[in-house]
């Protein structure tokens, strides 16, 4: 029995561990990829195919975006998930494409589950040309150029920024200083004349709660600062800063003058108010209510005695005032003009500032104040197809025909030639093709056409011209040489000479030759970055 038990034991103990073992061969992930084809002609697409399983509490993370490259993602299908018991199968589908002949290798995708890589193998792709029946398909002759009608769609664009700018710094301008502005209670009041001022003021006063809250120093502080205000703005005397016995007796003094027609009583009862006045601030005496109101009711009696007291104020009295107020209203508005003249020079600065540091000194002086090849680089630039055979590449400007007479001696030899060409006088910037096709199949001499394109240099003018050469490639693989160098080069209509740099691209075969010249300033960015964009369009097509 004791056996049997043991037995039982070990073999539940068996199964444990084989359960365990297989748990964990199980959770183990498995990553794999597919191709549904190795070859493509150009513009098809392929579908890659990962296909990952692993546990159902696993993270899975497929790669994202142009990781395929050289090959173009053109879509990431949405991922296809299968569930069996705690295992799950993850299945993510792409489609890639290539646009150019040649063999490209699919480099090994990352995919990441918890975080931990896995990799796929590499594949290689060829992607072979799309094959042209050049017999049967009907061949036509090359098209002339077709003038095309400048575009000012982007200037159109930068104008209209501009103009939006100019309609909101005006708009500001206007809001903010220009217009006018509803006048608020207190700026209202501060325009009555002196004597409507007091009495209004009088009149709050007597609404006020001083008297009834016993804030009997308040009351009177403003009751005599209400009266001398008006006594120094209608009285023209200095009100506010004398004291009683010093205001008393300025006011005797225009009275025996004949300036102020008060009468006796007027001007005794003012210097009791005032010395009342004088007590209640400085020796804390408290009045009864009815003398601080009666009070009150005398000032404003005494302000309207001393306005029927003031002569009628004279024609050139009269003449100074309005041209008083017409001077504060043109010191107003220089005042307004100035304040918009700051406010446009600031937002001048803030700009040309903000642009110099983003942009650079040199960019943002281009553009203001213009330079030739830059205007170039940020025109609309034209891509066309020039000669035969044929040379395509993308310029700022449309090449020219050119019909060049050729010399005697070389008609034997060269059955036609198309020339075309563009050239800025301002900037000295100059792009040219040449399509030359020879009477026998023989390979073109290019070292001696080079000789005779730096002779021309030579013959207009050019001095210390230093040549270098490598292989060049074009995007589609056809390979050629580049002759390149600097030297001086003559201005046109000129005896100057200017520091340059050129560039001569030859290709062919038997029986043709093709040439592109680019020739610019040295030190000139623009044109430089013009060059690199060109050569990266080169396109030659050769006869076959």
């Amino acid at each position: 029995m004791l056996l049997g038990r043991e037995v039982q034991y070990l073999f539940f103990l068996l199964l444990f561990v084989l359960a365990s073992f297989y748990g964990r061969a199980q959770s183990s992930p498995s990553v794999h990829s597919e191709i549904d084809t190795t070859f493509i002609k150009i513009g098809e697409q392929i579908k890659y195919t990962i296909t990952v399983e692993t546990d159902s509490t696993d993270l899975v993370f497929f790669p994202e975006g142009q990781t395929f490259s050289p090959l173009e993602t053109v879509e990431a299908f949405v991922t296809d998930t299968t569930r069996k018991k705690n295992r799950l199968t993850l299945q993510k589908i792409y489609a890639l494409t290539q646009f150019d002949s040649g063999v490209y290798t699919i480099p090994p995708q990352r995919i990441a589950i918890n975080e931990k890589p896995f990799f796929t193998d590499s594949v290689k792709i060829n992607v072979a040309t799309v094959p042209v029946d050049t017999l049967t398909q009907k061949m036509y002759d090359i098209k002339s150029l077709i003038p095309v009608e400048k575009s000012y769609s982007r200037l159109w664009k930068v104008l209209l920024i501009i103009l939006l700018g100019l309609l909101l710094v005006g708009g500001l301008l206007y809001w903010f200083v220009f217009r006018k502005k509803p006048l608020t209670e207190e700026e209202k009041e501060a325009l009555l004349p002196p004597y409507d001022r007091a009495l209004l003021e009088l009149k709050r006063l007597e609404n006020s709660k001083y008297l009834i809250q016993d804030e009997y120093k308040r009351y009177y502080s403003e009751l005599t600062d209400i009266v001398r205000s008006y006594l120094e703005e209608d009285v023209h005397v200095t009100a506010l800063e004398s004291t009683t016995n010093q205001l008393i007796d300025k006011l005797e003094m225009l009275k025996d003058a004949g300036e102020l027609k008060l009468e006796d009583d007027t001007i005794h009862q003012f210097k009791r108010i005032l010395q009342t006045a004088d007590l209640v601030k400085f020796a804390k005496s408290k009045p009864p209510t009815s003398t601080a109101e009666q009070d009150r009711k005398s000032i404003e009696e005494i302000v309207i005695k001393t306005k029927e007291a003031l002569p009628e104020p004279t024609e050139e009295e009269l003449m100074q005032q309005q041209e008083y107020q017409e001077e504060l209203a043109r010191k107003k508005y220089r005042k307004k003009i100035v304040i918009a003249v700051a406010a446009t020079v600031a937002l001048l600065l803030i700009s040309a500032v903000s642009a110099v540091s983003y942009y650079g000194f040199n960019q943002v002086k281009d553009t203001v104040l213009g330079h030739p090849t830059k205007e170039l680089l940020d025109g609309e630039w034209v891509s066309s197809s020039y000669g035969y055979p044929p040379i395509s590449l993308e310029t700022p400007k449309v090449l020219i025909r050119q019909d060049i007479p050729l010399p005697a001696e070389a008609r034997e030899d060269i059955k036609e030639q198309h020339n075309f060409i563009y050239t800025s006088s301002i900037g000295l910037f100059t792009v040219a093709t040449s399509s030359t096709s020879f009477t026998e199949l023989a390979e073109p001499d290019f070292e001696k056409s080079i000789e005779q394109l730096l002779k021309n240099f030579e013959d207009q003018g050019a001095k210390n011209i230093i040549t270098k050469q490598e292989e060049f490639t074009t995007t589609t693989g056809v390979t050629g040489i580049k002759t390149y160098g600097s030297g001086k080069f003559a201005v046109p209509d000129s005896k100057e000479l200017v520091r340059g740099k050129y560039i001569i691209l030859s290709f062919g075969g038997k029986g043709f030759q093709q040439q592109i010249l680019l020739s610019w300033l040295d030190n000139d960015s623009y044109a430089e970055q013009i060059v690199a964009r060109i050569l990266r369009s080169v396109e030659v097509k050769t006869e076959a």
